[in-house]
């Protein structure tokens, strides 16, 4: 391992269109705001809004603090822009990503499981539902799935195919942890994928995620339960 590079800082990376959305309207505000506030004006869930907040805070673009109360009760946090508007400090989140996933390979029981569902669980905290009553088809929760990915840093292409989906992702955010750590890793962003596609209450699941199938491409099989059969009883011809 290479010690050094783990503790070099880290590089910035350019912010995905939700994430720079945000950091936008924190500065088109000027003030402190709350993450409901910057949900409604941005069109994202609550959740996410917060995790682009508090990515942007963790990057230094911004800042958290509580917002006096006047009454008794737990301080609501409010987010504002930093006054430089770069980032501050050198940030080693590499050393960090190999000290967790190397603590969960080797103390955890089941790494594996542990890690899918921490996946899972993510997923489905970071994604809004659909309303009541409402569903979406394979294509609307493929299509939202790879919103999702496309925001983290996955690089995500989708290909439909006869039984379902192939989701070729053509860059891995976390590459140099999955490279040493992949049963961790690749397991965590394989609960991602499920947890999101749970949450849209998706016909389709994310069955498995191969780990560079091909030189710096992961590919993920999502099924469209039922589609084979589907498929046979539809007649041929027009």
């Amino acid at each position: 391992m290479d010690v050094q590079a783990l503790l070099a800082p880290d590089a910035g990376a350019p912010l995905g269109e939700r994430r720079a959305r945000v950091l936008d309207l924190l500065r088109a505000v000027g003030r402190p705001v709350g993450v409901q506030e910057v949900a409604e004006q941005a069109g994202l869930h609550a959740n996410t809004a917060r995790f682009h907040l508090d990515a942007l805070v963790d990057a230094g673009l911004a800042i958290r603090e509580s917002k006096p109360r006047e009454t008794p009760g737990r301080p609501s946090m409010v987010y504002r822009v930093t006054d430089t508007g770069g980032p501050t400090g050198r940030r080693r989140y590499r050393l960090l990503a190999e000290m967790l996933t190397s603590m969960i390979a080797g103390v955890m029981p089941q790494p594996t499981e542990a890690a899918a569902e921490a996946g899972r669980e993510w997923g489905r905290y970071l994604t809004e539902p659909p309303p009541p009553y409402q569903s979406l088809n394979a294509d609307q929760a493929v299509e939202k799935l790879t919103a999702a990915l496309e925001e983290i840093g996955f690089a995500p292409e989708a290909v439909a195919g006869s039984s379902g989906y192939q989701l070729r992702l053509h860059q891995c955010p976390f590459r140099e942890v999955a490279e040493r750590h992949q049963d961790v890793v690749c397991a965590l962003h394989l609960g991602l994928m499920q947890g999101v596609l749970e949450q849209l209450r998706a016909p389709v699941t994310a069955d498995r995620l191969q780990p560079f199938a091909e030189p710096s491409v992961c590919v993920a099989d999502l099924t469209v339960p039922n589609s084979g059969a589907e498929s046979a009883e539809r007649p041929a011809g027009p």
